[in-house]
């Protein structure tokens, strides 16, 4: 499985209209992504458009430029990374 140290994550400030989008990108990487944890403020009665999904990546040669690009090209969403070195 190789280095899993990256943490990515996706702060999706529209997400009803990114989702397919991101959802798209997310599919396309997905053998490098071990880990996926989505979040949104939700309540019985309603339910915020802004969501933030977590991912660790696994991987010798994950292309993190790449993916990171390719998710900031899309409206509304911002992306930060980090390496957890250990």
């Amino acid at each position: 499985m190789g280095n899993c140290s990256t943490i990515l994550a996706i702060l999706q400030e529209n997400r009803t209209e990114t989702a397919p989008q991101v959802q798209d990108i997310l599919t396309r990487y997905g053998c490098f992504i071990r880990v996926r944890l989505g979040l949104h403020d939700a309540a019985l009665d309603q339910c915020t458009n802004t969501g933030l999904i977590l991912l660790q990546l696994c991987g010798d040669d994950i292309p993190i430029s790449e993916f990171e690009k390719e998710l900031r090209a899309v409206p509304y969403v911002k992306v930060k990374s980090m390496s957890l070195d250990f």
